[in-house]
């Protein structure tokens, strides 16, 4: 049990029980009652993990990237895009030719939104752009080419196979949460099983460093990018898929900053190095499961935001060393030294 609560992963996990706890508390135990319906599973914990699955997408990709020491915040920006560019060509819009079949329009999706994190990895990676700049580039134009991509129009689908990505179910459970739990295996085989892990986390603690030591920094940081890029255009095939058409104005509108939340929620460093892409996915189910509590209790749209951030710097605080250890030399009379 105390080797447990020395990992990453302890900390956002007892968060996510206690506001589970809150919630079933708050709920008389109805938050957590289950239905199964035509054979699938219905509820407000099922939604956590349907709704969720965007976030863990993201929160997968973005934790590569945080753990090199940069940032990603253009994801929202190429989730519109691919979910335009998916939603264009399933509705025969752009590229007929193809007859709006949904296989090549989410190869052709993933495929653009890897050219967009290779476009923001060169920008870091050889140009030497500081992150943030360079992905704030294509976080501003990014609507704008969605909108180019959707003739300035909400694109409206009716194709069964494609809304199938957000609201199909395997063995009663969310298609959705199946994506998330195989990007989230992909990525652990590839930082787990090879050096690459190690890699990333040597670039983020010292990036100079790595490469004195023999590491292709550039290289990797562009491979992170891109892999980014593709884990936010799965995350807009998720969600244009769920309202059946394109919004390119509001498709993950701010999700960057609830995607870099989730991350730091599952104790990865801003500045870079160690990371842990399984606390990150419970920081992500977190995130999520505030904001189904916030609207299964009926809390006014218009302080949502208000409210999910006073939970989360409750959250933040909790896992805070410095703040554990202030708090213990106060109420237990002792001068505790924290240990960052």
């Amino acid at each position: 049990m105390k080797k447990f609560k020395n990992r990453m992963e302890f900390r956002p996990l007892v968060s996510l029980v206690v506001i589970l706890v809150v919630c079933g508390i708050l709920s008389g135990g109805s938050f957590f009652s289950l239905q199964i319906v035509d054979g699938h599973l219905y509820g407000r914990l099922i939604d956590i993990l349907r709704n969720g699955s965007r976030y863990m997408v993201l929160a997968t990709g973005m934790t590569m990237v945080l753990a090199t020491g940069g940032t990603d915040i253009s994801v929202g920006s190429v989730m519109a895009i691919s979910g335009a560019l998916a939603c264009s060509i399933v509705d025969m819009r752009i590229l007929p030719g193809l007859g709006g079949n949904t296989l090549a329009a989410v190869v052709i999706a993933l495929a653009v939104g890897a050219l967009c994190g290779a476009w923001n990895g060169f920008l870091v990676a050889k140009l030497k752009v500081q992150p943030i700049v360079a992905t704030m580039i294509l976080m501003t134009a990014g609507r704008g080419i969605a909108q180019l991509i959707a003739d300035g129009k909400i694109v409206t689908i009716t194709s069964d196979s494609y809304y199938y990505i957000s609201g199909g179910y395997i063995l009663g459970l969310p298609f959705p949460l199946y994506i998330a739990a195989f990007m989230l295996i992909a990525a652990l085989l590839i930082t787990k099983k090879t050096a690459f892990g190690l890699a990333v986390e040597a670039i983020g603690v010292n990036s100079r460093s790595a490469r004195l030591a023999g590491i292709k920094v550039d290289r990797n940081i562009w491979l992170i990018y891109i892999f980014c890029g593709v884990c936010a255009a799965i995350a807009g095939l998720i969600e244009s898929a769920g309202i059946k058409g394109a919004d390119c104005n509001n498709c993950g509108l701010m999700i960057e900053m609830d995607g870099i939340l989730a991350v730091a929620i599952g104790g990865t460093s801003l500045s870079g190095g160690r990371f842990s892409l399984i606390a990150s996915i419970i920081g992500a189910l977190v995130v999520q499961t505030i904001t189904t509590m916030i609207l299964a209790f009926g809390v006014a749209p218009e302080v949502i935001r208000v409210f999910k951030a006073l939970i989360v710097i409750v959250i933040c605080l909790a896992q805070s060393p410095a703040f554990i250890a202030k708090m213990k030399e106060v109420f237990g009379g002792k001068k505790v030294v924290a240990q960052s």
